[in-house]
């Protein structure tokens, strides 16, 4: 009996070589797992396991985890409206753990004593899986031919074809990863500091140029509906606003930050629902929320999205700030109008019935119904009293 494996596969050239090698080198049972956080249509699946069966491996499935992952990542990152650097929703980053863990479960599932993936060792997801694999199955052997044996590409390419594996494999121009949350883009552009990506790299083009105004529903902090649809929960709600949002090329840009292992990275991204719904969300969270619960709010969000962003999600720290962005949503329902145009989206304004703008307590620089002017001057005075204490004792004059 040989050994099992599961393989984390896309499909692609390097887990195509990892696939052949294993069976072929290490004599194992090899079983490859697409883990799908929404980023395949049916015939793209279809493709990759025609490929996993042409490589001869045992078993093939599609794992889909797209549920799980908005439930338990996507909407606590629309409660911290986390942006990486003010800028990335962690499309794919966030994505890896899930799919390692996937890969975890199944191999659980089926008796596979080894997990495998195709990770170099040049990127931050060769660190995400590995941590995740390491933590949840600690008992079975992690194997890396692409890290291990250091291979170029057309050192891969060569292996397969003496195995009579043929197939395209010229590296396209550029490398597209696409999830729920937003599709990466990299590419040679990306490779230096001052180069844009052009039109063309992007995976959607400008269709829709007439501008439309949208209402965008949310109860609790999660996103429930656009102009009254529920489009059947939450995910769908998401997938019908990046087929929307796509349509007018909304949610590129570029992100610059910090890798796992230390050096810089730039990669262009696409992701108009996560965009969208990040900032439609935060501008109703300005108008239900008391100031101290934004204030610590944003502190947690920022440290859970660089936790995220590092594969650290399994580190219990991030229950307990899951637990307070939960509770922080209390109040964030209502309606926020959101105008959609050409590469661009601006945020209108908001009805909810939280909303702490109520004017019956006042109208900031208009009047104010619920105090005097002479209630202001004593709250002044005592809000002064320390300073002034300071600069007397001091003997500082302040002009």
């Amino acid at each position: 009996m040989k050994e099992k494996v599961v393989l984390a596969f896309s499909g692609g050239l390097d887990t195509s070589f990892c696939a052949k090698y294993l069976a072929a080198e290490r004599g194992l049972e090899v079983h490859a797992a697409l883990v799908d956080t929404g980023g395949f249509k049916v015939e793209e699946v279809e493709q990759i396991e025609a490929r996993a069966r042409s490589l001869g491996v045992a078993s093939f499935v599609c794992l889909n985890e797209v549920e799980n992952f908005y439930r338990k990542c996507i909407r606590y990152m629309i409660f911290g409206n986390v942006l990486r650097n003010q800028t990335y929703p962690l499309s794919v980053s966030a994505e890896r753990v899930f799919q390692a863990l996937a890969v975890v479960n199944y191999a659980k599932k089926i008796g596979a004593k080894y997990l495998a993936h195709g990770s170099t060792g040049a990127g931050n997801d060769q660190v995400r899986f590995d941590l995740v694999f390491q933590i949840a199955a600690p008992d079975r052997e992690i194997l890396t031919p692409i890290r291990d044996l250091r291979l170029s590409r057309q050192a891969e390419i060569e292996y397969l074809q003496q195995h009579g594996i043929e197939g395209n494999w010229e590296k396209a121009r550029y490398s597209i990863n696409q999830g729920i949350w937003g599709t990466s883009v990299g590419g040679k552009e990306t490779l230096t500091s001052h180069l844009p990506l052009p039109e063309e790299a992007f995976p959607s083009q400008l269709e829709a140029k007439e501008p439309q105004t949208i209402a965008l529903a949310f109860s609790k902090g999660e996103p429930v509906a656009i102009n009254g649809e529920s489009h059947g929960g939450s995910v769908g709600v998401i997938k019908a606003l990046n087929q929307l949002g796509s349509r007018y090329a909304i949610g590129r840009d570029i992100h610059v930050g910090d890798t796992i292992i230390g050096i810089k990275g730039r990669v262009g991204f696409e992701a108009p629902a996560a965009l969208i719904i990040i900032k439609a969300h935060h501008a109703l969270e300005k108008h239900v929320l008391t100031k101290w619960q934004a204030y610590w709010k944003e502190q947690l969000s920022n440290w859970y999205g660089m936790m995220l962003h590092e594969g650290q999600y399994l580190e219990p720290l991030m229950r307990n700030i899951e637990v307070f962005l939960e509770d922080s949503q209390q109040n964030v329902s209502g309606e926020v109008y959101v105008k959609l145009m050409p590469y661009r989206f601006e945020i209108q304004g908001i009805r909810s019935p939280h909303d702490l703008m109520a004017a019956r307590f006042g109208q900031y620089g208009e009047m104010n119904n619920a105090w005097t002017g002479e209630d202001v001057k004593g709250f002044t005075k005592i809000i002064s009293n320390q300073m002034k204490i300071y600069f007397q004792v001091n003997g500082i004059d302040q002009h």
